[in-house]
């Protein structure tokens, strides 16, 4: 599969997705590896097996196996703490923040990429996850990073290009099998 099958898949109802998709993936302006790393991180936290299993070997075929193996890790990484900072922040005891994480997060800790990679695929992905916590203190970061909010807006559009990627097709396939409804 490929990125082209994955946009003659996209409904004709849906067909701004098809010319999002050719925005972000051709003009959008970032390198390979953070473009590519993105994709790949955002297409793993929008949870959907067909968005995955077409844009991975695309993705695998223009990262090095160590931006590769560390988008991935940015994924599984942020799936973790998205869960956990954004219910700290939406729980109403603030003491809950004070507490002691306790969660291992070393995977990133030498990942073989630019540390603005890491920090841009981390940011994508909690924008699918919706995490403002996270959201914040990556969007710093790349800023400290001397990221320009362009770029970093970039991201933002590959999370929600990614996302509604996998929210349509995944309803036009449970919708095929309930004969079309």
């Amino acid at each position: 599969m490929s990125l082209d099958a994955l946009k003659a898949a996209v409904p004709d109802y849906a067909r701004d997705l098809r010319r999002n998709l050719d925005a972000v993936v051709e003009h959008g302006g970032l390198g390979q590896q953070r473009l590519w790393g993105t994709v790949l991180a955002c297409a793993i936290a929008a949870r959907s097996a067909r968005v995955l299993r077409e844009l991975a070997p695309e993705a695998e075929a223009r990262l090095s196996a160590d931006a590769f193996t560390a988008a991935k890790s940015a994924a599984a990484v942020m799936a973790v703490n998205n869960v956990f900072h954004r219910t700290r922040h939406l729980l109403s005891d603030p003491a809950y923040g004070e507490l002691r994480t306790g969660l291992r997060m070393t995977a990133l800790g030498h990942p073989g990429v630019p540390k603005s990679d890491v920090e841009f695929w981390s940011f994508a992905v909690s924008a699918i996850n919706a995490c403002g916590l996270c959201l914040d203190a990556h969007e710093r970061a790349l800023r400290g990073l001397e990221v320009d909010r362009e770029t970093i807006q970039e991201g933002i559009k590959i999370a929600a290009v990614i996302q509604a990627l996998a929210t349509t097709l995944d309803a036009e396939a449970v919708m095929d099998g309930l004969g079309g409804a």
